[in-house]
């Protein structure tokens, strides 16, 4: 190993064991992470980057996974150089969490549901740091701060389940920070985070990367967050390393062909300044697309007024509501024919409740909602079974909600059998059709969820929504977890199927980039409000609200030159959207500041 390297990848072959034989995860894959360096590796899913970082934590083994070549080399502090590829796992559990951090990529499943937040917390200090009681809880305070998470006592006593996703993630990099580890693996630690605190995450992960001098490698498929994080950069494809440079090197003057595809993918802000419509991304080597721009109509198929949607919360030995979570608050808009509506904001700003409330998945306190002619609330759950044929949703983990035990062909048909829409050998072949629109070989139709990776899963999400050719479809995040490329595929076909089949979206969204090229109409929500809402060229190009600028600002820029410290992140802690019982909120007012374009003149809090 070179000297002053914290590990060092040397010829690492994974392979995986299946029903269909030997199946090689990484073939060749050699690289170095020093003291206080970050390394970027990017690539797609399936590229083989997460089972690189699995591999030098030795929990390849827990995912059927082997290393049969090459070796892991890791400097620890005071017992020298041990080759990772052969320790065995009992000194692996003292390294693991002590010596290496982990962030991984799901924090709901990184996180144990049955025990607090706190407990999970304080569990790997006492185990490494050998620290009382006491000392735990103090320390586990002070890095629920160092996250920025609000109300942080309360939280320790929380269970996953009760925070938003943004926040657990946030739990999960407090948890891997705790031992303070002399290398730090984060495996796409911000995917499911909103861009002020994804912004705030890798800057707070940088500071501290340069206080304590720890090595970072940093797992991502978003080419921004390299831009804003690396020092150097491997690219992998397909199990192979294609490229690897000082980072500006790569972004200034790519070489291989794949790289240029991932940088060319990336939505950058301010690339539809000046135009009012939404059109699919020009993608790299890929031939005869149209860009069409999408115009809709002007015609409103949902129109939702003062929608409010509240939590209880309960507390006492007799369980009674004692506060209430205002968590979707007077909140008006509507979406028109072929057109797109996204809702952006924070994690736990109430914008996935708004989706939710709107399919009944939850219930909403009080409100209106007109869909083609109809008002949902007041529906019977019969009724609303009608209507959610012509009202579909695609959820943000695609893991989750999609069946563990069942073949991804039944999946897909399920809307379509629920509702007899299709029979026999018709729905084999309208099942096979939805696996080409979404770009899936037919092949897939008899796996399962996991034999694909996150892109995939969410393919398979979408192409059941569509089973029932609805009108609408609620996207929450549908993208977020998706890697550049695969995201600019799937945002091209959600497009080019909107300007084909006259879809309307309402999509849920954190990324400004995202939203910005897919957007006819954009609504800014924050503490569940809408605080600016109006064309999407006007938000943009004119945003008026101090929290819609804050938000634009925060977003990072695929330009490793122009990064973003912390001093120009000073964002507000977010209030807590808990109030007492009897608490009634101010109705929400607004100021049209141009045709269409509203900002809201009730405090937001903000």
């Amino acid at each position: 190993m070179l000297d002053n390297t914290i590990a060092s990848v040397e010829n690492l072959r994974v392979e995986f064991e299946t029903k269909n034989g030997r199946v090689v995860g990484v073939e060749d894959v050699s690289f170095a992470v020093k003291p206080g360096e970050t390394v970027c590796i990017v690539g797609e899913s399936g590229s083989g980057k997460s089972v690189s970082s699995l591999s030098l934590m030795r929990l390849i083994e827990y995912g059927g996974g082997e290393i049969s070549g090459g070796r892991l080399l890791f400097d620890r502090k005071e017992g020298g150089e041990v080759d990772l590829a052969k320790t065995d796992q009992g000194l692996m559990r003292t390294i693991r969490g002590n010596e290496i951090g982990m962030i991984f990529q799901e924090p709901m499943t990184a996180l144990n549901p049955v025990f607090t937040v706190g407990r999970q917390l304080t569990e790997g200090l006492r185990l490494h740091k050998k620290l009382s009681r006491e000392q735990a809880e103090a320390r586990a305070l002070e890095l629920l701060q160092q996250v920025r998470i609000p109300e942080p006592e309360r939280r320790l006593k929380q269970y996953p389940h009760e925070l938003s996703g943004g926040m657990r993630q946030r739990v999960v990099i407090a948890m891997a920070m705790a031992c303070e580890p002399r290398l730090l693996i984060a495996d796409e630690p911000t995917t499911a985070l909103d861009v002020t605190i994804q912004a705030e995450i890798l800057a707070l992960m940088d500071r501290l990367k340069r206080e304590t001098g720890t090595a970072v490698m940093f797992i991502t498929h978003d080419m921004a967050v390299v831009a804003q994080m690396a020092d150097r950069v491997v690219v992998m494809f397909r199990g192979n390393k294609v490229e690897e440079g000082p980072v500006e090197e790569i972004f200034e003057n790519p070489k291989h062909d794949y790289t240029k595809a991932l940088l060319a993918a990336v939505p950058k802000l301010g690339e539809m300044t000046g135009t009012d419509l939404p059109r699919p991304m020009k993608l790299f080597g890929v031939e005869g697309q149209t860009l069409d721009p999408i115009p809709g109509e002007e015609t409103p198929i949902l129109e939702v007024r003062n929608l409010v949607t509240r939590f209880p919360v309960q507390g006492g030995l007799l369980r009674r509501t004692v506060a209430r979570v205002h968590a979707v608050e007077d909140v008006s808009f509507t979406v028109n024919k072929g057109q797109t509506l996204s809702l952006v904001g924070e994690s736990g700003c109430g914008k996935s409740t708004v989706g939710r409330s709107l399919m009944r998945l939850v219930e909403p306190e009080s409100g209106h909602v007109e869909f083609d002619c109809c008002n949902v609330l007041s529906l019977s759950q019969k009724e609303m079974h009608k209507v959610r044929r012509d009202l579909q949703m695609i959820f943000q983990d695609p893991f989750a909600s999609l069946n563990p035990q069942m073949q991804l062909m039944e999946q897909v048909a399920e809307p379509m059998r629920n509702y007899g829409t299709h029979k026999g050998s018709e729905m084999q072949d309208r099942v096979a059709h939805l696996f080409d629109r979404v770009e899936l070989p037919r092949s897939f139709m008899k796996r399962f969820p996991h034999e694909l990776s996150g892109g995939q899963r969410q393919r398979i999400a979408i192409a059941r929504a569509l089973a029932l050719n609805p009108k609408l479809i609620v996207a929450d995040e549908a993208v977020s977890a998706l890697d550049v490329s695969v995201q600019a595929q799937v945002l091209n076909l959600m497009m080019e199927l909107q300007a084909e089949l006259g879809l309307s979206y309402l999509f849920i969204s954190h990324d400004m980039a995202v939203v910005e090229r897919v957007s006819h109409y954009v609504g800014v929500m924050y503490l569940g409000r809408i605080v600016e809402i109006g064309p999407r060229r006007a938000v943009f190009e004119d945003p008026q609200h101090p929290y819609t600028r804050a938000l634009m600002k925060a977003v990072p820029v695929a330009d490793p030159r122009q990064r973003k410290s912390e001093r120009d992140l000073n964002f507000k802690p977010i209030p807590s959207p808990i109030h007492p019982v009897g608490y009634e909120a101010a109705p929400s007012e607004y100021r049209e500041v141009s045709p269409g374009h509203k900002i809201l003149t009730t405090d937001s809090g903000y």
